[in-house]
């Protein structure tokens, strides 16, 4: 059965083409079919959570030719129990929540409820936890928006990038670190493309952020190749996004995309910045360096 748990908190907190897609371990991320690999990743055994290091350089060159499913079994195998992923049920979101449960089927699934979500990402995201059988952790910020709206306004109208900021860290950034702190989480699997924002282009396979390491199975993807996966699936993307919308967040800082837009996450935040601040590195002042749209 599905689970959607809720988890409460007494906190208060301040144009590559692709080929056609026949199977996840087909595919390689770059726009390339390949036979089954016989290369043998080699995870990282015989380590407690708290006690795993990696070379970040060694692993990234270890992952370079791997398929997604590949990166997600030495994911697997490396980091165990301590291995989770994150998903915002956004526009392309199925294609990760199946590729990882396909692999790891009851992984457990970090979901940051910031309580202004568009109704019809409630229902998406109700639609694919049912269908995939997800292990879905709900996570929210332990302060209400009524709270948030009656102590600070609505941080979102100010339109600065201050006040913005503000509000991704108690509806987001928070609630995320939480998550990953009380799930004890070592390995992070998450969505994240190199075609999205200026910052993750920047990024591997796996990477250090905070405590966790961060692993990025279709990094290298684009949008052609997402289609391609969902297509070869059967899987549903957002329902927004028949209404223009490429990437979606919280109802009052997300839009379709227009012709004078020069990237879809301009449609985001109101073209302030690129990213929440949950993607970021954790040292305030490397983070506010790349959390600018202008990079």
């Amino acid at each position: 059965m599905p689970r959607l748990n809720l988890i409460a908190s007494d906190q208060a907190s301040g144009n590559q083409q692709a080929a056609p897609i026949e199977s996840p371990d087909h595919f390689d991320g770059n726009g390339k079919t390949n036979q089954p690999q016989s290369q043998q990743l080699e995870p990282m055994t015989g380590v407690t959570s708290n006690q795993i290091e990696l070379d970040l350089e060694a692993v990234n060159q270890q992952l370079a030719e791997a398929s997604p499913t590949k990166i997600v079994e030495w994911a697997a195998e490396t980091f165990g129990d301590g291995l989770v992923m994150s998903s915002s049920f956004g526009i392309q979101s199925a294609v990760m929540l199946h590729l990882v449960t396909t692999v790891v089927p009851d992984i457990p699934v970090i979901w940051v409820d910031t309580g202004y979500l568009p109704v019809k990402t409630y229902r998406f995201a109700q639609e694919l936890i049912e269908r995939l059988n997800l292990n879905v952790k709900v996570y929210q910020s332990a302060m209400s928006p009524a709270r948030m709206e009656a102590l600070y306004d609505r941080l979102w109208e100010k339109q600065d990038v201050e006040s913005l900021n503000r509000y991704d860290q108690i509806r987001k950034v928070e609630p995320m670190q939480r998550a990953l702190r009380e799930l004890n989480a070592t390995g992070w699997l998450a969505g994240l493309r190199k075609q999205q924002t200026d910052h993750r282009k920047t990024m591997g396979w796996v990477n250090k952020q905070g405590e966790q390491h961060k692993i990025l199975p279709i990094l290298n993807w684009h949008s052609r190749d997402i289609y391609q996966y969902l297509t070869a699936h059967d899987l549903p993307y957002h329902p927004m996004f028949d209404e223009g919308y490429t990437t979606v967040g919280d109802w009052h800082s997300s839009r379709p995309l227009s012709f004078d837009d020069q990237d879809e996450r301009d449609t985001r935040f109101h073209g302030l910045k690129q990213e929440c601040g949950i993607h970021l590195p954790e040292t305030p002042g490397e983070a506010a360096s790349l959390d600018s749209s202008s990079l």
